[in-house]
């Protein structure tokens, strides 16, 4: 039970901690930065989930070829990427219209080969995203093609809050993953040994284990 209580001392502490930081944050940072930092991550988010769907229908582990699918999806957001800043930086007029032109062009042709090219791996037997790829591809895009019209401080801010939740998870969330990994193979040995054991019971073996 001592196991149990401390479990839940340590959880509490830790939702404490989170809402005195994320009420610090509220009151010292201004609303349009938050703003931009949500739709930094939410936007970036849905970018990546666009492209594992993309992923994986076309790629299977061991029996296909994934460098077409990642050739693929490399030079589909290059080409995304390459209209945004278009689209941001190049003053109007007959120019910008056929850059922009271009690169729309250029996308619908690299879309159309690798849907001729390049086979899906797997199809859902009962629902999927339909008209693969056009549709993940054309989030991909607009989920770009939102991301350009944030400001340049919102990305550095991004990075940097990044980068603390990578050291984070490097130096504490992996150790806690392997253990509780091990504390559930634990239990998992204590319901085999001890199959007349009651469930609440599980804390106080363990602790004496």
């Amino acid at each position: 039970m001592a196991s149990g209580s401390g479990d839940a001392t340590s959880a509490s502490a830790s939702s404490s901690f989170s809402r005195i930081f994320t009420a610090a944050i509220a009151v010292f940072t201004e609303l349009d930065v938050l703003l931009n930092l949500v739709s930094i991550g939410t936007l970036f988010v849905f970018y990546m989930v666009a492209n594992a769907v993309i992923y994986r229908r076309y790629v299977a582990i061991g029996t296909t070829n994934p460098w077409p699918t990642m050739s693929f999806l490399c030079s589909f957001s290059m080409t995304s990427i390459i209209f945004t800043l278009i689209w941001k930086f190049v003053p109007t007029g007959n120019a910008k219209a056929g850059l922009l032109s271009g690169c729309a062009v250029i996308a619908v042709g690299i879309l159309q080969v690798f849907q001729c090219m390049v086979p899906q791996a797997r199809k859902p037997e009962f629902w999927g995203v339909p008209l693969m790829p056009w549709i993940p591809s054309f989030s991909i895009f607009l989920n770009v093609f939102l991301l350009g019209s944030l400001d340049g401080p919102s990305y550095l801010r991004f990075a940097f809050f990044s980068a603390l939740a990578v050291l984070f998870y490097v130096f504490y969330s992996v150790h806690a993953s392997f253990d509780a990994q091990a504390h559930g193979s634990l239990l998992q040995k204590i319901t085999y040994d001890h199959p007349h054991v009651e469930p609440m019971e599980f804390q106080d073996l363990t602790f004496k284990v």
